[in-house]
């Protein structure tokens, strides 16, 4: 079987009142400055109803080579230092953390 690339998704509600450009200027100075991650993208939602957004507005997925790699991000001094100021400005979370399986490759 092939390895696969190592996939970190977060989908978040921010709190009331959140400078939310602050937050993810940070997001993207944590993940420049860690080589584990190869990939970040980020996106707001502007489409979904309501009901199926349950309040969420924010998705942030970062691609690793390897679950080995996403170990080591998760243990970065940046990481764990940064994680502590984004754990106080949201207030839903849901994160999902997985080996990429992918059936249809980009042209």
């Amino acid at each position: 079987m092939a390895d696969h690339l190592f996939k970190h998704l977060v989908v978040v509600k921010f709190k009331e009142g959140i400078v939310v450009e602050e937050i993810l200027s940070g997001m993207e100075k944590l993940v420049s400055d860690i080589d584990a991650v190869i990939s970040f993208e980020w996106g707001i939602d502007i489409e979904s109803l309501e009901m199926l957004r349950q309040g969420y507005t924010h998705a942030f997925v970062m691609t690793f080579k390897s679950k080995d790699d996403y170990n080591s991000y998760l243990a970065h001094p940046k990481h764990v230092e940064y994680s502590a100021i984004f754990s106080q400005v949201i207030d839903k979370i849901i994160m999902l953390d997985f080996p990429a399986v992918q059936s249809k490759s980009p042209p």
